[in-house]
């Protein structure tokens, strides 16, 4: 930040501090013959909005000391609060998403009834989305322990049942969709390293937790699918086959040519019929003392 907006701001500080300080309703600053009177509340606001030029400017360490000094100063009036959102704003652009998630969550916890709980509930979910790394250099996310995940699946759950008409709904039902994707994604890798390790009933339990906790995902198909071919090699092939057919008439899409292929692995063991019963036992002998006769008499 130059200099000059530095020393101008310092002024407007300093007389915002007598006027805290002295309990003065108002002051005057210039000089000659013109004078400037502000308030409490107008001299808050000049602080804040210089305090906005580093900040629109990207200039991060110093809008951080600006805003810091209109929260000290003006701690009673809507800019300290405004300055602290600014502040959180700052950590988020720096894409410090936990430090942000932080300060947005004292801000929400700070000023309940503060007419920007919304924008900061806003950003918290902006936070925990974005602090979802899908960098290259990690396992597939399936493969990732899933805890900001499930975090801002509740957060952005809570906002869309609190603020149903929110301007940011659009975006916050986008990353809802992505996130339950990801949940959902993970439950079924967890189901699948169970199936091969023919952990049956596991994987049955894995697939339907999914299917109840993580509703309308878009990935029920593939949980279905997955769950059938389960009950195929439990030999539950009717359990299986109903499965398969609720995908193709239900839901369609890419898994229907899936469903059709285990269909016909389905048809196909049917068709070989349940294993022969074993042999019914020989009828019981009535002179076996065994079954209440008498002892065969013995040979000479």
């Amino acid at each position: 930040m130059a200099r000059p907006l530095l020393v101008a701001l310092t002024g407007i500080l300093f007389a915002g501090l007598l006027s805290a300080t002295t309990g003065c309703d108002s002051f005057e600053i210039g000089g000659g013959a013109k004078h400037t009177t502000l308030t409490y509340t107008d001299d808050a606001r000049a602080a804040y909005n210089e305090a906005m030029v580093p900040f629109r400017a990207r200039e991060w360490e110093d809008a951080k000391v600006l805003f810091g000094e209109v929260k000290r100063l003006f701690a009673y009036s809507r800019y300290a609060r405004l300055a602290e959102l600014r502040l959180a704003d700052m950590e988020y652009e720096q894409e410090k998403f936990n430090e942000a998630n932080t300060a947005y969550r004292e801000f929400v916890q700070n000023h309940r009834n503060d007419p920007d709980i919304e924008y900061a509930r806003y950003r918290i979910t902006r936070s925990l989305y974005r602090d979802i790394d899908d960098t290259i250099f990690l396992p597939p996310q399936e493969e990732r322990d899933q805890a900001t995940a499930a975090e801002a699946y509740r957060e952005i759950r809570n906002f869309i049942r609190d603020y149903p008409k929110s301007r940011y709904n659009i975006d916050e039902r986008y990353m809802f969709e992505v996130v339950v994707g990801r949940l959902v994604r993970h439950e079924l890798y967890v189901a699948r390293y169970y199936l091969r390790t023919e952990a049956f009933d596991a994987t049955v339990a894995r697939v339907d937790f999914a299917l109840k906790a993580y509703k309308d995902s878009g990935l029920e198909p593939e949980a279905l699918v997955l769950k059938g071919e389960t009950f195929m090699k439990m030999k539950k092939l009717a359990e299986a086959k109903a499965l398969f057919l609720q995908v193709k008439n239900v839901y369609g899409g890419p898994f229907v040519q899936t469903a059709d292929r285990f269909l016909a692995e389905v048809a196909r063991l049917e068709a070989k019929g349940a294993p022969p019963a074993p042999p019914p036992p020989p009828p019981a002998d009535p002179a076996d003392p065994a079954n209440g006769g008498a002892a065969a008499p013995k040979g000479k």
